[in-house]
């Protein structure tokens, strides 16, 4: 039986558009919709179970999985298959999730997964701006309890003008590359890069998705209703007592508003916090934990953050002291790792960063091979989260998904300040060792000193802080530097990352529906005044970048060179230039230009001798003497009818200086007139008709004796051999 299909089509305006299909695919899944634009095509699927989950969080899950047959490509690897997630894939769950998760209701405790494929790419499209409308479509035709659709879209500007779902070629024009993730109603997720824009700048982009949004929104509650939406399924709600509620807030309150007043650190406080927990608990029956133990615990957690937002809301007073717009304590210091290539700690309250870099070719930069993306990254970041920076011990189970986002954040903050030039690969690593706020910002800050004390000449130093909101609709607090605790039970986490001329990155999630752009720009340039003060402190540590790489750290010289020197530069079975990374104990990289037809060679080596040798040899290799020029040669063989000779210019460059243009007077041997290791000059005529070969002479440059008679020269056919079937090697002089 053919399926019915049900369709509907957004206008983006500009002649492209977005279609929304369901009915035909995946039809056993809880919601399923096939999102186009253009050739590109990802399938997204929901399913929810219906057994409750005994966890104590909500088990979602996003995958988002791009097929290499969509691009027409196979898989690398042994086995050819699609196996974990890229990086890039990873990054897109992300944007997803963080959009979708506060939508599910609070109580709602059962396993859920959304999974989306991209089964068709298009070159024009890149598809994870479509995602978050795939994944909200499905679930608004299943029967999952969710609040109201969301969206995503990527917005771009090109000489002023905002573009909607840019594609990857009109990215590299644009000066803004950002997603906004919202419902009709208000804007709940921002991530992406920038050039250096201002926070107006910033909002004018956010709204303009979010025009976009509210169309992609009123599209899904159209097509749901001609698909004909399901009910709402029931679930066991989350168990309340407000008896319960009103003697844990009786009994906590005040004590944890006190506590939190009290400006105390990290581990005094969350030791005190505890100790008014277990009093609460005391105060009920051995029966009552039995059956209410959960319940308990979640009261006492809705207190302690009510008091905590309450005493920031009332009093501008922080847990841990500090008002409003304070920035914790801050030390810095520089080259602290002696054999890395540039290093650097920042430290800023509770939360410490040390960064290393490490220089190197383009051998060594990132790959990408992803079905909608093939490319090099010369400039990278990795960020690594150890359970012993929060005093914790747990499994470590690989790069985590959090590692993956908050290194990509702290690598779009920096990569626009490495200057175009800029002739290394070049690595950081972040390795946090202390956490209680942002430890992605502390790495931005961290990988800005170790660039500099490593000796990369960037562009403008970047620093990043994490921002909070505290609101209840009447009142709003905007938290400068926030604490671990305040981004758990704050309205609003934003990070912000610039140099002082404008935003270079930024990472969002609001909670807060409806909030006013005014009150999000004028938390945006409170951002400001903060990260500019802890430019400040990064500057005071290293004003500038140091002028040279560190003595221990290999120098890198790039030349160019015609495609055509290329084969005796690497030599038969790659010969030379092994035999000349070994002399000279250099790395040599050879990349090939397919446009501009010139071979790309990096030198690498801490010997700046070692460097000048093999530029030395490329030089030489290079080498062409002019017609009619004059140059310096030198003796390195004898044979019997001639001297091969090496132009000093271009040690290596060799041509056979024959023994009849040796002197004018007849030679019986070549030794008569040079020898081993004698240095002279000698004139170039370039390729003999005769012989096809370079052709050279000493006795050009000397005086013609007086009366001396050139013998005429033999009648030859075009390969240089005469009528007798002779070439010159075959015939002796004779005299005239």
């Amino acid at each position: 039986m053919i399926p019915k299909v049900y369709k509907e089509v957004i206008d983006l305006g500009d002649g492209r558009e977005i279609s929304i299909e369901t009915g035909k695919l995946a039809k056993q899944a809880h919601g399923s919709v096939v999102v186009q634009m253009g050739k590109a095509m990802l399938l997204c699927t929901v399913v929810s179970s219906y057994k409750e989950s005994t966890m104590d969080f909500f088990p979602l899950t996003v995958d988002y999985r791009e097929k290499f047959a969509a691009a027409g490509r196979y898989p690398g690897g042994f086995f050819k298959r699609e196996a974990r997630p890229s990086d890039g894939e990873v990054l897109t769950m992300r944007i997803v999730d963080r959009v979708l998760r506060p939508l599910f209701p609070s109580d709602y405790k059962t396993e859920t997964q959304v999974m989306i494929q991209l089964m068709s790419h298009d070159e024009e499209v890149m598809p994870d701006a479509l995602a978050g409308l795939a994944a909200s479509a499905a679930i608004q035709l299943s029967d999952i309890p969710f609040e109201c659709p969301i969206s995503e879209a990527r917005v771009g500007r090109i000489n002023g003008e905002f573009i909607l779902n840019p594609s990857r070629s009109q990215l590299l024009e644009s000066d803004i590359d950002m997603i906004i993730g919202a419902s009709a109603d208000s804007v709940m997720m921002v991530e992406g890069e920038m050039k250096e824009i201002s926070e107006e700048e910033m909002g004018e982009a956010i709204k303009f998705a979010h025009e976009a949004i509210k169309i992609q929104c009123a599209a899904q509650v159209k097509l749901a209703e001609a698909f004909g939406k399901k009910p709402v399924r029931e679930y066991a709600p989350a168990k309340s007592d407000e008896a319960i509620l009103a003697k844990v807030r009786e009994a906590a309150y005040q004590k944890v508003y006190d506590i939190a007043k009290g400006g105390h650190g990290k581990k005094e406080r969350s030791e005190a916090f505890s100790a008014v927990k277990e009093e609460v608990m005391a105060l009920f029956t051995e029966e009552e934990l039995e059956e209410n133990e959960g319940l308990i615990k979640t009261y006492y957690s809705k207190v302690e953050k009510e008091a905590v937002r309450e005493l920031t809301l009332a009093e501008g007073i922080r847990l841990d002291g500090r008002k409003t717009t304070d920035i914790r304590p801050i030390w810095c210091e520089i080259d602290y790792l002696p054999s890395v290539h540039g290093s650097s700690i920042f430290t800023r309250g509770e939360t410490q960063a040390l960064a290393t870099v490490t220089l190197g070719t383009s051998r060594e930069s990132n790959m990408i091979d992803m079905p909608t993306h093939q490319g090099e990254e010369n400039f990278y970041l990795h960020y690594n989260f150890p359970p012993f920076c929060t005093g914790e011990a747990y499994p470590i189970r690989g790069t985590s998904r959090r590692e993956i986002g908050h290194g990509n954040l702290a690598q779009r903050a920096l990569k626009g300040m490495i200057p175009d030039e800029c002739p290394y690969t070049v690595r950081i690593v972040s390795e946090v060792l202390e956490s209680n706020g942002s430890s992605s910002m502390a790495t931005v800050c961290a990988g800005t000193m170790a660039l500099m004390d490593a000796g990369i000449q960037m562009k403008k130093p970047v620093s990043g802080i994490a921002m909070g909101l505290i609101s209840d609709g009447d009142r709003y607090a905007v938290l400068s530097d926030i604490l671990g605790d305040e981004d758990h039970l704050g309205d609003m986490d934003f990070k912000v990352t610039g140099t002082a001329d404008g935003i270079t990155a930024c990472q969002m999630d609001i909670k807060v529906k409806g909030m006013a752009y005014e009150i999000l720009v004028k938390a945006l340039k409170q951002a400001r005044d903060g990260r500019l003060h802890i430019l400040e402190k990064l500057v005071e540590t290293i004003a500038e970048p140091n002028a040279d790489v560190k003595p221990h750290a290999p120098k890198i010289v790039t030349k160019i060179i015609p495609n055509a020197f290329i084969g005796a530069l690497i030599g038969p079975g790659g010969k030379v230039i092994q035999e000349l990374q070994k002399a000279t104990k250099t790395t040599i990289v050879i990349n090939e230009d397919p446009v501009t037809e010139e071979g790309i060679v990096e030198i690498l080596g801490t010997d700046q001798d070692g460097i000048d040798a093999v530029l030395a040899k490329i030089e030489s290799l290079m080498f062409k003497p002019e017609v009619g020029g004059t140059y310096e040669v030198k003796v390195i063989k004898m044979l019997d009818f001639g001297a091969v000779v090496e132009y000093l210019d271009a040690p290596g460059n060799e041509v056979l200086l024959h023994v009849s243009e040796l002197a004018w007077e007849r030679t019986e041997n070549v030794s008569d007139v040079v020898n081993m290791g004698d240095v002279f000059e000698v004139k170039y005529f370039g390729l003999d008709p005769r012989t096809r070969k370079e052709k050279v002479s000493r006795k050009a440059l000397l005086p013609k004796p007086e009366g001396f008679k050139e013998r005429p020269p033999r009648e030859s056919n075009d390969r240089g051999r005469d009528s007798r079937g002779r070439n010159d090697r075959d015939r002796k002089p004779r005299r005239d």
